[in-house]
C-alpha cells in the first residue's frame, strides 16, 4: 500500500495501537519481578515458576501465525480491541487466582491477549507509514513498548510491596480492558482515502497456502531466526529469570535487582532509535548488526556462565546494558518480513518471524526452570551456572541458523537482480556469497 507521507492521523491513531501494545509488554514481564512472591503464593518451586512463563510464551507463540491470518482477515482494529479485552481479563483472573491451576489459566489468557497485539501495531505501521520510515517507526514503537517493562520492574516491585498483590494486578487488569473502547472509536486499518484490502476468507486450505508460502520465502525465514537467536536473552532474562538469579546467585537486594533489571528495558529504550534509524539508512547492513550483536551476546554470556563467584555490579550493569540491545536488534526480522512478501501477506509473515523470539524464549525458560531444580543441591550460584547453559545452547542454534539463512537470501536476492527484476535493497556481494552465472552488474552499497 502506497503512502507517501505520515499524516497526524497516522500517527494518533499508531499512539493508540502503541499503547495496547504498552500494556501487553507490562503484564507479560509484570512475572519477572512478582516471581517469587507467586511462588510463594502459590506453592510452587522454580519448575512451577517456569511452566507459567512457558506457558504464557508458549500461547504468545503458537498464536502468531492465527494472528497474521486474522489480521488479515479482519483488520488490526478489532483485533487489538479483542487484545485489550483479554489482556484485562488475564490480568484480573491472575490478580484474585489462589491456586495454581486458576493462576495457569490466567497466565494462557493473558498469552492469548498479548500475541494479538505487536503483529496488529506492525501491520498498521506498514499501512499507514511511508515504507523509508517503517524501520523508525517500528523501533519508536519497540521503544514505547519496551516502556511498559521498564514500569513492570521498580514501580511494579513498589506497588506489590505498598499494596499488595490482589490490589496492584486487579488495578491494571480492569484499566486495561477499559481502554478498549478508545481502540474502537481511534483506530483504521487503513488511510483515510485508501481502500481496505478485500477480506479474505480463512479456509484451513488457504491458510496452509498462505503460511507455506510466507515461509518458503527467504526473507521470512532468515527474520524468523533472527527473530529466534536476538530475542532469546533478553525476553530469558526479562520474562522471569533475570531477577532470581540476580537475587540469588548474585546476592543483590531485590531493590538493586529491579534497578540492574531495568537496564534490560532503559537499554532498549536508548538502543532502539539509533538501531532502527541506522538500518533503516543503511538496510544493506542491518544483517551485519545482527550477526555483530550475536558474537557480543555469545561472549557475555559466556562470562556469566564462567566467572568465579559473584560478578561486580558494574560488570552485570553493563552485560544487561549490552544484552538489552537484543529487542532492538529483533526488528529486522520484520523489517526483512515487510520487504520480501506482499502487503496482503504482510500480517502472515510477520507473525511467522514472531514465532521465532518467543519459541526460542519458551525453550530456554523451561529449560532452566528444570535445571536449577536438578542442580539445586549445588547452590544457587552453581545452579544458575548450569542453568544458563541451556540459554547458550538456543543461542548456538539461533546463529547456526541464521548464518544460514542469510547467505541464502542474499543469494536469492542476486539472482533476482541477475533476471533484471526489482529488489527492495541492492547487496554488494563478498567472497562468500551464492553468484548468478554469469555474475550480474550490482552497485556498490
Amino acid at each position: 500500500m502506497p503512502v507517501e507521507r505520515a499524516t497526524r492521523r497516522a500517527w494518533l491513531i499508531w499512539s493508540t495501537a502503541v499503547a495496547i501494545y504498552f500494556v501487553s509488554i507490562f503484564h507479560r514481564t509484570s512475572l519477572g519481578v512478582a516471581g517469587l512472591q507467586a511462588g510463594e503464593r502459590f506453592g510452587v518451586g522454580a519448575a512451577g515458576l517456569g511452566t507459567f512463563t512457558v506457558l504464557q510464551v508458549g500461547v504468545y507463540a503458537a498464536m502468531q501465525i492465527p494472528t497474521g491470518l486474522l489480521v488479515d482477515r479482519f483488520g488490526p482494529r478489532r483485533v487489538l480491541t479483542v487484545a485489550a479485552l483479554l489482556l484485562g481479563l488475564g490480568q484480573s483472573l491472575f490478580a484474585v487466582a489462589s491456586s495454581y491451576p486458576l493462576g495457569l489459566a490466567a497466565r494462557a489468557v493473558l498469552g492469548v491477549g498479548d500475541a494479538l497485539t505487536w503483529v496488529s501495531v506492525l501491520r498498521l505501521v506498514a499501512a499507514h507509514f511511508p515504507a523509508r520510515r517503517y524501520a523508525v517507526v517500528v523501533s519508536l514503537s519497540g521503544v514505547l513498548g519496551a516502556a511498559g517493562n521498564l514500569a513492570a520492574t521498580v514501580p511494579l516491585t513498589l506497588m506489590l510491596d505498598n499494596v499488595g498483590w490482589t490490589a496492584t494486578f486487579l488495578t491494571a487488569g480492569l484499566v486495561t480492558a477499559a481502554y478498549s473502547a478508545r481502540a474502537v472509536t481511534n483506530l483504521r486499518d487503513v488511510p483515510e482515502g485508501h481502500p481496505a484490502p478485500a477480506p479474505e476468507p480463512i479456509y484451513p486450505r488457504e491458510v496452509v497456502a498462505r503460511v507455506r508460502s510466507s515461509w518458503r520465502t527467504p526473507g521470512t525465514r532468515l527474520g524468523f531466526w533472527v527473530h529466534f537467536s536476538t530475542n532469546v536473552v533478553p525476553s530469558t532474562l526479562g520474562l522471569l529469570w533475570g531477577f532470581p538469579y540476580l537475587v540469588q546467585a548474585q546476592g543483590l537486594s531485590q531493590e538493586a535487582a529491579g534497578g540492574v533489571l531495568s537496564l534490560l528495558v532503559v537499554g532498549g529504550l536508548v538502543g532502539s532509535p539509533l538501531v532502527g534509524g541506522f538500518t533503516a539508512r543503511r538496510p544493506e547492513l542491518r544483517m551485519f548488526v545482527a550477526t555483530g550483536f550475536l558474537s557480543l551476546t555469545g561472549a557475555a554470556w559466556t562470562l556469566m556462565v564462567l566467572w568465579p563467584g559473584q560478578l561486580p555490579v558494574p560488570v552485570l550493569g553493563a552485560m544487561f546494558v549490552l544484552l538489552s540491545m537484543g529487542g532492538p536488534v529483533s526488528a529486522i526480522g520484520f523489517a526483512l518480513a515487510r520487504d520480501y512478501n506482499p502487503f496482503r501477506r504482510v500480517g502472515t509473515a510477520t507473525g511467522v518471524v514472531n514465532v521465532g523470539g518467543f519459541v526460542a524464549t519458551t525453550v530456554a525458560a523451561l529449560s532452566v526452570g528444570v535445571l536449577l531444580d536438578l542442580a539445586a543441591p549445588l547452590g544457587p550460584a552453581g545452579a544458575f551456572r548450569v542453568a544458563l547453559l541451556a540459554v547458550a545452547a538456543v543461542l548456538v542454534v539461533g546463529t547456526w541458523r541464521t548464518a544460514v539463512w542469510w547467505r541464502r537470501a542474499r543469494a536469492v536476492v542476486f539472482a533476482a537482480e541477475a533476471r533484471g527484476e526489482e529488489v527492495p535493497v541492492r547487496l554488494r556481494p563478498y567472497r562468500w556469497d551464492v553468484l548468478p552465472s554469469p555474475r550480474p552488474a550490482l552497485a556498490a552499497a
